[in-house]
């Protein structure tokens, strides 16, 4: 019983950290990261679709995104979507056949400013992760009647190892993107 709520909590956890760092990936730094364009959602016929559904993409160049779509006819659609969404500012340029989006160089004061989106959603992870300790520190609680405190007890200290290299993760994902966002 004890081991099912740990095992729970620690899945949630473990599914936490791997959002925190996916957002991460969102936030651009000075290279151009096919990551920054797969969510981008592009109006095909008629339905929001993300684009990495409708294109395949590389970057020849740092800065450079080269993205050729499945469907040709879509190419002014995906055109439409990179150039207007929202925190890129890429330069948009198709020759009929593919796309070529390439990012402006970053200012120190941009890197700055990303660096606090990271760190915010770096908190909101912390938060999302203490959330779920709490609820499985509830759900140990109601366990008592059951088990006895000291199993309770345990159980209790081995969650509070797990929260705490669950927020070690975020720390580290957190201080590598900070890096990789002030490097120039």
């Amino acid at each position: 019983m004890i081991s099912d709520v740990l095992a729970e909590a620690k899945d949630k956890m473990h599914k936490s950290v791997e959002a925190a760092k996916d957002d991460f990936s969102n936030v651009r730094t000075g290279r151009a990261n096919p990551a920054l364009f797969q969510k981008i959602l592009v109006d095909y016929y008629g339905t929001p679709t993300p684009l990495g559904q409708l294109a395949g993409m590389n970057n020849p160049e740092a800065r450079t995104l080269m993205i050729t779509p499945y469907d040709k006819g879509s190419l002014k659609d995906i055109e439409r979507a990179i150039a207007t969404a929202p925190n890129l500012g890429a330069n948009v340029g198709n020759d009929g056949t593919v796309i070529r989006a390439t990012l402006p160089e970053l200012t120190e004061e941009r890197r700055r400013e990303f660096v606090k989106i990271v760190r915010a959603k770096g908190e909101d992870s912390k938060v999302s992760i203490r959330n779920i300790r709490r609820k499985a520190k509830d759900d140990l609680d109601a366990l008592k009647t059951e088990v006895g405190d000291d199993e309770v007890a345990r159980g209790e200290k081995e969650l509070e190892l797990v929260t705490k290299a669950h927020i070690d993760a975020i720390e580290d994902a957190l201080k590598k993107k900070e890096a990789e966002l002030l490097e120039v």
